[in-house]
């Protein structure tokens, strides 16, 4: 059974909710120097795109602006972060902690946006019983029982490009709803989990594309 929420979320554009956090990023810098209101236009000359579409993104969210005077700041705060589900805390799980998992455990910043990672898994067993950050580290092997003992709805995938898809279908059978792929692999998922690719070589392939444009 869907919800009306997650009803309206599916009908907002993609290109939409990647900048509504870019907006709050934004907006809780102003609130941290005391502002109290913000108009789209400052909104849309600190970001780099037309009042418009910031008024149109904004349109997706339950907050009005007023006359001359734009928006509440608090108000917005609250609204984009409990809109985006920063505001409820969201269990994750992580696999493969290498170099960039283990990075990822040491995120702080990743708890205050929602993401709880509570535990990491690898298939070493050297790093089975130790922990990154306070948050503990088990044997993939493991991970029924830990899915049983937490919950987690979020997988983050960490591990080596050649166990990606393995490892993925491993995640899914112990019943985890939404991945996270940080791997270059596309992984291949059933219709109903959502995933996520950040593909840093991806970003890094059309950066190093654009430097080369610019100095031909």
């Amino acid at each position: 059974m869907v919800n009306e929420e997650m009803k309206q979320i599916w009908k907002i554009p993609e290109p939409t909710l990647r900048r509504l956090p870019w907006y709050l990023a934004f907006v809780k810098l102003l609130k941290g120097k005391g502002e109290t209101f913000v108009s789209s236009t400052q909104i849309a000359k600190e970001i780099n795109v037309d009042p418009s579409q910031v008024a149109k993104d904004l349109s997706f969210v339950n907050i009005s602006g007023k006359t001359r005077v734009g928006y509440e700041i608090d108000a917005l705060v609250n609204v984009l972060e409990d809109f985006l589900g920063f505001t409820s805390q969201h269990k994750a799980f992580l696999f493969g902690v290498g170099s960039l998992g283990a990075a990822l455990l040491q995120d702080t910043g990743l708890n205050q946006y929602g993401l709880d990672i509570v535990a990491g898994f690898d298939i070493r067993d050297e790093l089975a019983g130790t922990n990154v950050n306070g948050i503990p580290v088990y044997h993939i092997n493991d991970f029924p029982a830990k899915q049983k003992e937490f919950g987690a709805t979020i997988g983050i995938i960490t591990v080596p490009v050649e166990k990606a898809q393995e490892v993925t279908g491993q995640i899914i059978h112990g019943g985890i709803k939404a991945l996270w792929n940080f791997t270059p692999f596309r992984i291949r998922v059933p219709e109903h989990i959502v995933v996520q690719n950040t593909s840093m070589y991806a970003h890094l392939a059309v950066m190093f594309n654009r430097l080369n444009s610019m100095n031909h």
